[in-house]
């Protein structure tokens, strides 16, 4: 038998990778399979959500992620929402991931996917923690109380890794997510999607109309809820395009060009790049993980490209599972901690999928069944634009959060949700907000790689506790000290004890009645 891995990971792309780099820069062994001899052309996945630009920034990476961008600097990411097509008269740019952006550490970035992956390799190379099987495709999972063994094959050749543990990032028809019988359900709204990678100068001046934006959505009555939409790949000419098309349909049979003027409602020249096709469908895993096998990204997940949540959702899954794992193998980490990847992750996209997108799509049917400008112009202008200005609302109302945790302390009756309130105050089961230390420094920049206490003008007594009951159980905890004043005191609370992917595991103001069985409960050992 060959060399013995602490993670096995299948699948090489954006969530494989990211979730290699996460163990990686906490020192635990990996290997990653990818099928793929070379990254994709197609610029799918391209915006990078303000939570996803803290993982980078955590990896180490968020200055080249940003160097990486196609798009020059300080370009707007937003969205321009047009009633019929490009040209029509009601149109709205209401603003968007910039309503929630004073929460987060870092700001949001939009590059393509493929950028975004090369960034991403760089940087597990640089780390030395992994193996990479480039052009090796993944045939067979098993695993048994000993750990998790993957065969792999290349041309005829045959090889079986060994891991203590086994994660499939392999996409919707994941090799890891069928050979552990993990099923998925969902809702199959039975449209398929046209998808167009296209160059356009013309097109590009014609978007000169609106103020300066990055995705153009276009909503047509005849679409009942679907969209069309446009997204620049960079500032010029390149572009990507979504529209439905009759089920059934073969890219020779479709008229690429003609899609293209209508929704922009005028012809215009082009270069075609790419013409594929998609299912418009929400599925989601009953459970993220059987045994020692976990899914996560498409794996686990999957839904329509709208509103950039299938990456960030994906990287948010390795993030949260890569420092379990790590406290597991490490020793310091309980059974329980893995089985709340399920826990945490599951319900968050299930409200994504769900609630979110489909939401999105059954409120602009219902929208554009009731209201039209050849009945009343005035009140149709009125509904469209409060109707655009839902996205905005979608995002503010979008706070992932693991209330209803089992290694969380969180509220009572409190559930784990994708829907939220975005606040300063530091909660439970939240992600921590960002606030300026005294020193200049934010506070994300003296997490550990651990966990984390920060105490506000806390009792002596309360840090000591914890940092007892951390090092009798080889916790790693990191301490930062500070006042409760100068915009501190929006966290509400003077002890607060940060989880290794920045969500807080527990606050108070004096020391818990027994600091022990609280890190027992967020190590899952309580």
């Amino acid at each position: 038998m060959g060399k013995r891995y602490q993670v096995v990971i299948v699948g090489g792309g954006p969530v494989g990778v990211g979730l290699a780099v996460d163990l990686g820069v906490r020192g635990i062994s990996c290997a990653v399979i990818e099928r793929r001899t070379r990254l994709s052309g197609i610029p799918k996945g391209q915006g990078l959500s303000q939570r996803t630009m803290e993982h980078c920034w955590s990896w180490g990476v968020a200055d080249q992620i940003r160097a990486a961008r196609a798009m020059p600097t300080g370009h707007p990411i937003g969205q321009v929402t047009v009633y019929e097509s490009l040209l029509g008269e009601f149109w709205h740019a209401p603003p968007a991931r910039e309503l929630v952006q004073a929460y987060y550490f870092q700001a949001n970035e939009r590059l393509p996917q493929y950028r975004t992956e090369e960034v991403l390799r760089r940087r597990l190379a640089e780390l030395g923690t992994a193996d990479t099987f480039v052009g090796w495709t993944a045939t067979s999972v098993t695993q048994d109380a000993d750990g998790a063994r993957v065969v792999i094959e290349q041309d005829g050749g045959r090889e079986e890794i060994e891991g203590e543990y086994v994660v499939g990032c392999d996409g919707g028809h994941s090799v890891v997510r069928e050979q552990t019988d993990i099923e998925r359900t969902g809702t199959d709204f039975e449209e398929l999607v046209a998808l167009v990678v296209f160059r356009s100068a013309e097109l590009h001046e014609a978007l000169k109309r609106f103020p300066d934006r990055s995705t153009y959505r276009v909503m047509h009555p005849d679409l009942e809820g679907y969209w069309m939409f446009f997204g620049r790949v960079d500032v010029g000419e390149g572009f990507f395009f979504h529209a439905p098309v009759p089920r059934g349909t073969r890219p020779d049979e479709l008229d690429v060009t003609e899609l293209l003027y209508r929704a922009a409602g005028f012809e215009f020249a082009c270069e075609v790049d790419h013409v594929g096709f998609w299912d418009l469908r929400v599925q989601v895993a009953t459970r993220y993980r059987a045994g020692r096998a976990f899914i996560a990204g498409d794996a686990a997940h999957t839904h329509p490209p709208y509103g950039g949540f299938g990456l960030n959702n994906g990287l948010e899954d390795a993030v949260n599972l890569g420092w379990k794992l790590a406290a597991v193998l490490d020793g310091w980490g309980g059974d329980a901690l893995l089985e709340s990847y399920s826990e945490e992750r599951q319900p968050v996209f299930r409200g994504v999928g769900e609630d979110i997108i489909g939401g999105w799509i059954r409120d602009d049917r219902a929208f554009l069944g009731q209201y039209s400008p050849d009945r009343d112009r005035e009140e149709f202008a009125r509904g469209f634009e409060e109707q655009t200005k839902g996205f905005g609302r979608r995002l503010r109302d979008f706070e992932p959060n693991y209330e209803g945790s089992p290694v969380v302390v969180g509220p009572p009756g409190g559930e784990t949700s994708a829907h939220g309130t975005h606040t300063f105050e530091a909660r439970a089961g939240h992600h921590l907000p960002p606030q300026p230390l005294s020193s200049g420094r934010n506070v994300f920049e003296e997490l550990g790689r651990g966990f984390t206490l920060v105490t506000l003008d806390a009792p002596d007594d309360a840090v000591e506790a914890f940092v007892a009951a951390a090092g009798a159980r080889r916790v790693p905890l990191t301490v930062v000290n500070d006042t409760f004043a100068d915009g501190r005191e929006a966290y509400g609370t003077r002890l607060i004890l940060v989880r290794p992917d920045q969500f807080v595991a527990w606050t108070g103001d004096v020391a818990p009645e027994d600091a022990d069985a609280v890190l027992r409960r967020v190590t899952g050992r309580g």
